[in-house]
Formats: structure tokens, C-alpha cells, sequence
């Protein structure tokens, strides 16, 4: 395992910010770790990469307690940050190249591996113009270039394509899935259900500073849930006779519009239409992992009977 952490806590005062953490990261995937904010996402990082000591347990990387050896680990591992930590009066050259004699790379190793990560997150256009006149993707860009400078072995991304347009998530995804099939292990926090179900090998829902559910994106939707899910517009006073006969596994209800998750979607759509009039709004599609973190950590959820 890269990551191995053992019943571990963080308290800050009186708030328990996580809760007796299990987690298990085997080397070379991608594993997404989720959840709401204020779950313990970030903290749990934190700890994982040696700037916040557990108040309880233990953290191993590499095998390597990080408690008493942060360094050790920290040179194995790149990180980037939710926030970009550029020096913005700087090029990404210049950046790469300050970078890279933190870690103390030398010619011609140095200025090799600032071209090889210009290339790799298609800085080459902007390589030699000031941070601050870059784009939000250009820099987000940047910020995992420079996490990459040291060639990790764990490479932790904090919320890597928030607030980014869909092109730029695209190509960004694209880099990860390249790093992952070269063998460098990935923890992902992300908001985008969407992104982690299609980077991540596997993903762990915290709520409450607690891990909830853990495995691949399709064993959660087979566990939580159901394959399908229809939404349609009904009132609550419609729903029982629109939904008479039928099994539903869960259903989430926001003003008129039922969410509803079961085995037999096309099914009751039909019905749906027969007795609702066919003009009636209705989607059909597959259950994803967004439906699976509502029903773990959302209120609105409730069982089906």
C-alpha cells in the first residue's frame, strides 16, 4: 500500500474534524477521496502529506510513519494545493526552474524536466510570459507542473479543475489518466461526480470527518442504489398513484421534481406516460455516482418501498 492510516483523529479544540480514519491506497491508481464540505477531506490530506499531525492514530506513506519522518515522505510525493501557489511576476520557466532547485536539480536534469512537463501540460505557448497574465487553466496548469518537477510517486491533487471551463477539465483529465498508466499513484478531492467516476479506480465517501462507503464507482452504485434512475415532475400528491405497483430502491424528492432508483426504469416510464399524459417531462438514465453521494450524505434521500 502507499497510504496506510489507522484509526486516525484531528481535533481542532472542541471540533472533531476526522474521526477514527481507516484508509487503504494500493500504488498506481487513481482514488478519489469525496465527500461534502467540512467532511475532513482536506484535513485528512494535510495529514497524509505531513503538515498536520494527527491528534490520534497513525499515518504511514511508503511505509514511512509521517509523523516522524515528513521529509522523507514529502520527497516522494507532489501536491497541488486547492489555491495556485505561484510567483505570478515569474514565467512558468522561471517557476518550473526555482521549482526544481527546491529539489535540488542540477543541469542539464533541471532545464531536461522543466521542457518535459512544459510539453506534457501544454505550457509551450505561454512558457515565457508573467504568471499573472495567465489564464484560471493555464496556471491551474502550472500548479501541477510544478508538483510533478520532483517525478512523484503520489501525486495529490486537492480539487485540481474547480472553477475550470470543460475544455481545460478534459485536458487536465487526460494528463491524470497518463500519469496513473505510468504508474504514479493518484488521491483526487473533488466536487465533480462526474470526475471522479471517470479518473478514479476507486473512491471513499467521508461525511462527519468519518469514511461511509468505500469502492470502485460501479460497486457503489450497485450497492447503494439501483441501475436505473427516472426523473420525472409529479407533485407529492401524485406520486403514489404514479408510482403504484412498482419497487423503488430510493427516491429524492426538490420541489415537483422526483428523482426516483430502480431496477426497472423503462418499465415504469411507461406507466408514467399511460397514466400521466405522454407530454409529462421524464429522463431516463443510468444511476451514476453523484445519485450514490446524495443518498450517503444528503437528507433529502428517502427509502423506497
Amino acid at each position: 500500500m502507499v497510504i496506510e492510516a489507522r484509526a486516525v483523529s484531528k481535533r481542532f479544540g472542541d471540533r472533531l474534524a476526522v474521526d477514527g480514519l481507516d484508509l487503504d491506497v494500493p500504488a498506481g491508481i487513481c482514488f478519489g477521496l469525496l465527500g461534502p464540505n467540512g467532511a475532513g477531506k482536506t484535513t485528512t490530506l494535510r495529514m497524509l502529506y505531513g503538515v498536520t499531525r494527527p491528534s490520534a492514530g497513525t499515518v504511514r506513506v511508503f511505509g514511512i510513519d509521517v509523523a516522524r519522518a515528513p521529509r522523507a515522505v514529502r520527497a516522494r510525493l507532489g501536491v497541488t494545493l486547492q489555491q495556485n501557489v505561484l510567483m505570478e511576476a515569474l514565467s512558468p520557466e522561471e517557476n518550473l526552474r526555482v521549482f526544481g532547485r527546491y529539489h535540488l536539480l542540477r543541469e542539464p536534469e533541471l532545464s531536461r524536466r522543466i521542457d518535459e512537463l512544459i510539453t506534457f501540460l501544454e505550457l509551450r505557448s505561454h512558457a515565457s510570459v508573467p504568471v499573472r497574465t495567465l489564464s484560471g487553466g493555464f496556471q491551474r496548469r502550472l500548479a501541477i507542473a510544478l508538483s510533478l518537477m520532483n517525478r512523484p510517486e503520489l501525486l495529490v491533487l486537492d480539487e485540481p479543475t474547480t472553477g475550470l471551463d470543460p475544455a481545460v477539465r478534459l485536458a487536465l483529465w487526460a494528463r491524470v489518466r497518463e500519469l496513473r498508466a505510468r504508474g504514479t499513484t493518484v488521491l483526487l478531492t473533488t466536487h465533480y461526480m462526474d470526475e471522479a467516476q471517470r479518473l478514479c479506480d476507486r473512491v471513499a465517501i467521508m461525511c462527519a470527518g468519518k469514511v461511509i462507503s468505500e469502492g470502485t464507482p460501479d460497486e457503489l452504485i450497485a450497492k447503494r442504489l439501483a441501475a436505473d434512475a427516472l426523473e420525472v415532475d409529479c407533485t407529492p400528491a401524485e406520486e403514489a398513484r404514479l408510482l403504484d405497483g412498482f419497487r423503488v430502491v430510493h427516491r429524492l424528492r426538490a420541489g415537483n421534481r422526483l428523482i426516483l432508483y430502480l431496477d426497472d426504469a423503462a418499465g415504469l416510464a411507461e406507466h408514467i406516460r399511460q397514466h400521466a399524459g405522454a407530454r409529462r417531462p421524464l429522463v431516463v438514465r443510468p444511476t451514476n455516482l453523484e445519485d450514490v453521494f446524495l443518498a450517503l450524505t444528503g437528507t433529502t434521500l428517502e427509502a423506497g418501498t
